[in-house]
């Protein structure tokens, strides 16, 4: 007879990466605040989502093809994919599908690395990245960001040390820009020379969720950084800028060689048939991507100068967020701030545990916010 399994046992029969792992912890959602305290009419200021929300384009095009979704999708996603590689200039065959980019990071994660491998990724740089790396396995090789009194990037990735990580085992280089949670970029030359400086064989992926926010004159050459580096992935979403981040799609930019790779650790219908219809329209209206940045870049400045009549520390961000230093403990001012119906952030899981992470929202909210910390730092 087969041994018996004794009741709590079952994590033993994980691999050892998944044994050690935490769950991701996404943003508190609004109904759950409104369950646990009874408040009514909250402000969720946590996940970095659009307060825009949707392209009415898009909310046309989901109503279109409500009545068709005892369909499969298009498993090869062809009309946004075409979509996306007209946009940028490129062949359909650069363009990989996601359940939003995360996906694609997973993918990149399960097709290049081994429990012989080892990644790369900077000190606060994106969670998922450890936790993608850790469930196949694989090694993190995690390189020292600026200190937190850098001129220019505090707490943002240093290439040098980015580039002192690299060993003979690393298959992965993880770049954020900007970055999530500090909002810290560097820039295309900065990249330009990082890139230079990294193996042929150690695939880039350079995580582009916020571009559309960045400004005009440091957004990436996307066709000239593809032609010039074939290791180079650059993964971008829908989440942000195109607020369709409950659909959950996003895509990769690469050679078709890599593409072909990913597709081969793909799942056949990993993009659903509303986001990609939804993602096709938001892709026609670039009204509302500027109306988008106008808000937040308004917010942003707000923010910012709140902070600073507050006397208190912010980092600078190309991001739709901005973390702030609220001289004590993060966690606990978070739990003040729910308490008077504002959700943000607490970043203590970055090593980050003076730091509160603000989605810039519409000025109403913001000024919500701004108020809620000033009764809750009294």
């Amino acid at each position: 007879m087969p041994a018996m399994i004794v009741k709590g046992s079952f994590l033993q029969l994980a691999t050892p990466g998944v044994q050690q792992l935490t769950p991701y912890q996404p943003g508190k959602p609004v109904e759950e605040l409104e369950r646990e305290l009874g408040i009514t009419n909250p402000v969720k200021l946590a996940s970095n989502e659009n307060p825009l929300g949707p392209s009415p384009l898009a909310l046309e095009a989901i109503a279109e093809v409500l009545p068709s979704i005892n369909f499969y999708p298009d498993g090869a996603g062809f009309v946004l994919s075409n979509k996306l590689a007209q946009l940028h200039e490129l062949e359909p065959a650069n363009i990989t599908l996601g359940n939003g980019s995360n996906d694609i990071l997973e993918l990149v994660t399960r097709a290049f690395l081994t429990p012989q491998h080892s990644a790369v990724f900077s000190e606060y740089s994106f969670a998922v990245y450890p936790i993608v790396v850790q469930a196949v396995g694989a090694k993190a090789n995690v390189a020292k960001a600026y200190p937190e009194n850098h001129q220019d990037m505090p707490l943002g990735h240093d290439p040098d040390a980015m580039l002192s990580a690299i060993d003979e085992s690393t298959r992965i280089i993880f770049i954020a820009n900007p970055n999530n949670p500090t909002g810290t970029w560097l820039t295309p030359a900065a990249l330009e020379r990082l890139f230079q400086g990294i193996p042929e064989n150690v695939i880039i992926v350079l995580d582009l969720a916020y571009t559309e926010y960045m400004d005009e004159e440091i957004k990436p050459p996307v066709k000239k950084w593809l032609q010039q580096f074939p290791n180079l992935v650059m993964t971008r979403t829908f989440s942000k800028v195109y607020a369709l981040a409950g659909l959950r799609i996003g895509y990769s930019i690469s050679s078709a060689e890599i593409a072909d790779i990913l597709n081969r650790v793909r799942q056949p219908f990993n993009t659903n048939s509303l986001a990609q219809t939804a993602a096709v329209a938001s892709l026609d209206d670039d009204d509302h991507v500027r109306k988008s940045v106008a808000m937040n870049s308004a917010g942003k400045s707000f923010l910012q100068q709140s902070f600073t009549e507050m006397q208190l520390d912010y980092l600078p961000t190309m991001g739709n967020f901005i973390s702030v230093n609220v001289k004590q403990d993060g966690l606990a001012l978070y739990q003040k701030l729910l308490r008077q119906g504002v959700i943000v952030r607490p970043v203590a899981n970055y090593a980050m545990p003076e730091y509160l992470r603000i989605t810039i929202g519409a000025q109403k909210q913001n000024e919500r916010f701004i108020e809620a910390l000033k009764q809750s730092l009294a």
